[in-house]
């Protein structure tokens, strides 16, 4: 008998949608506002541009004028699935924004198969520049011109949304957008690949590394070693547009040794910022499905620690 993990599950369970031509499925539903009141948050749904909105969460103990931290999220899902408006997103966002004080921004960009790569990491890259546009006080938002401090903006970024997550920050090192200055890059169980096995665990698993090499293809990709998703053959690494980064790895999750490669590899680059790793038992991105194990209290500790810390 084959016995799968839970991310050879999610792929089977992704490639069987896109079978199926169930596209409304591989889109994560529809819209949802709000489901339960959360009293020690303001939140607000904005509209970054056309078609592409985030979910705005600042603590409500904020004082006037008050200056903190910004929290730039990317929610996983095979680049296909998933939503920023799910309960377990908006779940760990108003956690993290009451708890670790801090602003935080999930970001809804359009997936495929509607919306092909580029799109998810353009419609990303534009929520970051709206971000940005707050720098001087006069943007759109005041809840951002109000609350947010400027030099300690950070990106986190699960599963694809790491993947999301890490070009962001590569982009911002590379054309230097004005306005923009990210302090540190959050990778949780990030979905990083290449046509090259790079240990034995992906060897010993043809299927769940076929499956997750499709999930790129499915999404629009037509190279494995394409640069975005594969970080480790891309000469512009050390321009990284951060000063620290935290790369979180679970040890069941068939990602988990290109997260220790991109670790080691940005350390070679000459990138000059300072690189982290965290390792806990688990598989993949449990902890935002499993919030109250001691593992994924774990890693929100020391995600919250990282994220407080300019």
């Amino acid at each position: 008998m084959t016995c799968y993990t839970t991310s050879a599950c999610f792929f089977l369970f992704l490639l069987f949608v896109i079978a199926s031509g169930d596209c409304d499925a591989a889109k994560g539903g529809p819209y949802l506002p709000l489901q339960i009141p959360k009293p020690e948050v303001n939140y607000k749904d904005v509209t970054i541009v056309d078609g592409v909105c985030a979910r705005l969460y600042v603590p409500i103990s904020a004082t006037p004028n008050q200056k903190l931290p910004l929290v730039v999220y990317f929610h996983g899902g095979a680049f296909t699935m998933f939503s920023a408006f799910l309960p377990p997103y908006d779940d760990y966002l108003y956690s993290l924004s009451t708890k670790a004080n801090v602003v935080a921004l999930s970001v809804e960009y359009r997936r495929p198969l509607t919306y092909p790569i580029p799109i998810p990491f353009d419609d990303s890259w534009a929520a970051v520049k709206w971000v940005a546009s707050h720098s001087a006080g006069r943007g759109p938002e005041e809840l951002v011109n109000n609350h947010v401090d400027f030099t300690r903006v950070f990106l986190q970024g699960d599963s694809a949304g790491g993947t999301i997550a890490h070009n962001i920050a590569l982009r911002a090192g590379l054309e230097k957008p004005e306005g923009l200055n990210i302090a540190g890059l959050a990778l949780m169980h990030p979905y990083f690949w290449g046509s090259k096995p790079i240990s034995t665990r992906e060897t010993r698993n043809e299927t769940e590394s076929a499956l997750a090499a499709s999930v790129w293809f499915v999404a629009g990709g037509s190279n494995i070693d394409d640069p975005r998703v594969n970080p480790l053959e891309d000469p512009n690494l050390s321009s990284l547009g951060c000063n620290k980064v935290l790369v979180v790895i679970a040890e069941q999750d068939i990602f988990r040794d290109r997260g220790f490669y991109y670790y080691d590899a940005l350390g070679k680059s000459g990138w000059k910022g300072k690189a982290e790793v965290m390792e806990t038992p688990g598989e993949h991105v449990f902890y935002i499905h499993q919030p109250n194990t001691t593992y994924a209290e774990d890693i929100f500790g020391r995600v919250s620690s990282f994220v407080s810390c300019a």
